[in-house]
């Protein structure tokens, strides 16, 4: 793939939801590409024995056919996580962990709900106090402050990088770094101070963020803790991009056509709520696929 590249429809999320989309859209006679790692769906470990057709698949079978046969209609596959979206005209700008940058005339948000906990002393107590799964949401509140991100994947990687403009010191907590050559790139000539091969024990304070404890015994200060484990989830990209949520702020309201408050951007799948099901994510990608694809031929070049 080029640096820059253009496509009538872009998926996000290569979960079921994901796929079927992909495979109408595709049908449809409309360029399509899909944005994600099959690895990283609630799916992909799961035995599934209550979906109509078939009888105890493994979903790691079902996301690789899901995957064939999208492909044997036309979709592209790109595994990377995405970074941001942003409006640009009537289409849409897309920024990749590799580099690549995307143009798009339809959006499908397929990326799930799950957000990964650290599971530490402290985290959950002092939620909304110091500590975020949001970079993008929360970051400003941070100006000047000594700050920390957890995660060795991409958002983390991201978000560190983000921060570094906004706030003062920025640690970057990770077991590993797993990221692209060009954000291992953009991170070692930032000022961002990495921590590779630790992990959090607890996060320190009573009324506030004020520290973090390291599994070595090391503390360092901070009033701001960002756990972004994996890849960017719903409330970075929906913040981005002023898609409607609901009244608790936890999924994205769709219409029965999957279109949501923002014209030519659809969801499908877990994002959109309960209940958890993958014949529920299917039909609604079916649908999202379907209406993305016609989105799409109505918009001019």
């Amino acid at each position: 793939m080029g640096d820059s590249e253009a496509y009538d429809v872009v998926i996000v999320g290569a979960g079921p939801a994901g796929l079927q989309a992909a495979i109408h859209a595709s049908r449809k006679k409309v360029s399509v590409l899909v944005l994600g790692k099959e690895n990283k769906s609630s799916l992909f470990r799961a035995h599934v024995e209550n979906m109509c057709c078939l009888f105890n698949a493994t979903g790691q079978t079902m996301l690789e056919t899901g995957r064939r046969q999208a492909e044997n209609f036309g979709s592209r596959f790109l595994d990377a996580d995405i970074l941001r979206i942003t409006p640009a005209g009537d289409r849409f700008a897309l920024d990749t962990e590799s580099g690549t940058q995307l143009t798009c005339k339809a959006l499908v948000l397929a990326t799930g709900t799950a957000r990964n906990k650290l599971r530490v002393k402290g985290e959950k107590e002092l939620v909304g106090k110091g500590v975020s799964y949001c970079v993008d949401c929360d970051g400003n509140f941070y100006r000047g402050e000594e700050v920390a991100v957890v995660g060795g994947e991409s958002a983390a990687a991201d978000g560190a990088l983000t921060l570094a403009e906004i706030a003062g010191t920025v640690h970057l907590i990770c077991d590993d770094l797993k990221v692209s050559d060009a954000l291992l790139d953009k991170l070692e000539n930032s000022r961002v101070v990495v921590h590779r091969g630790a992990r959090i024990r607890e996060i320190a304070g009573e009324e506030q963020v004020n520290a973090l404890v390291l599994d070595d015994g090391t503390t360092l200060s901070a009033t701001g803790v960002f756990i972004e484990l994996g890849a960017k989830g719903l409330m970075e990209l929906a913040t981005s991009l002023g898609v409607a949520l609901d009244d608790d702020m936890r999924f994205i309201r769709t219409d029965k056509g999957q279109r949501t408050s923002v014209p030519g951007i659809f969801a499908a799948g877990d994002i959109c709520g309960p209940p958890w099901q993958v014949a529920k994510a299917v039909g609604e990608g079916c649908v999202a696929g379907l209406n993305a694809a016609d989105y799409a031929k109505k918009l001019k070049g």
